[in-house]
């Protein structure tokens, strides 16, 4: 009997796995790489050089050692325990490495985003008294969101595919049940390897569109 029908349920379990990895990380990733954008935009050259070293490590750093730091340097050697539940401890462990990650790209594409509004905007926001957090909770990071929403639903996507990883972690999502069902069916590799990456594809297929949607719906006039 086909494997895909037989183990449905484990698979479903698993690609509900990937999409809590995926939504938690997005969460995490926008508000850190918020931060990141507005430190490297910052008139502190102090906040402007961490934001700046923080994001070149992040982005030239292959996901995979990070991951391996948050599981065995954080959560192994460290002794950090966020949870009793070993497996509710790998979910945030592979948590915090997507999202240490992912922050660094989303803070370039926001930065791109900030690059893109007028300097007359903040200049005539200065000149009515606002501070520079005002200016930019008020005034660029709204422009800037809008304008980077389809790179922020590339990396959102690229996110998606790069909870894969989140196996040397110790988190069984969809790569991982598909490596054992491989193993345990074996004549029915190809059904399997197609299985799933039709599941990936409508997890991410509709993702593209609606960003592509938003995007054109919230196309800032110029």
């Amino acid at each position: 009997m086909n494997a895909l029908i037989l183990e449905r349920d484990t698979i479903l379990l698993a690609f509900w796995m990937t999409v809590r990895l995926t939504a938690v990380s997005t969460v995490g990733s926008l508000v850190l790489g918020t931060l990141l954008a507005a430190m490297r935009v910052s008139p502190l050259s102090v906040l402007r050089t961490a934001a700046g070293g923080y994001v070149t490590v992040a982005r030239n750093t292959p996901l995979t050692l990070v991951l391996l730091f948050t599981g065995l340097g954080v959560g192994a050697n460290l002794g950090v325990e966020l949870s009793d539940d070993i497996n509710v401890n790998n979910f945030w462990l592979a948590v915090i490495g997507l999202t240490a990650y992912t922050s660094a790209f989303v803070c370039e594409a926001l930065r791109s985003g900030i690059n893109t509004v007028p300097v007359g905007q903040a200049e005539a926001a200065r000149s009515i008294g606002l501070t520079f957090q005002q200016t930019l909770r008020l005034i660029i990071l709204p422009q800037a969101f809008r304008a980077v929403v389809v790179p922020l639903g590339s990396i959102l996507i690229a996110l998606t595919k790069n909870t894969t990883i989140a196996l040397v972690v110790g988190v069984a999502e969809a790569s991982v049940r598909m490596r054992e069902m491989i193993e345990v069916y074996g004549d029915q590799v190809i059904q399997i390897f197609f299985g799933f990456a039709a599941g990936f594809v409508l997890l991410c297929l509709p993702t593209g569109l609606f960003f592509g949607w938003l995007s054109r719906r919230l196309a800032v006039a110029r």
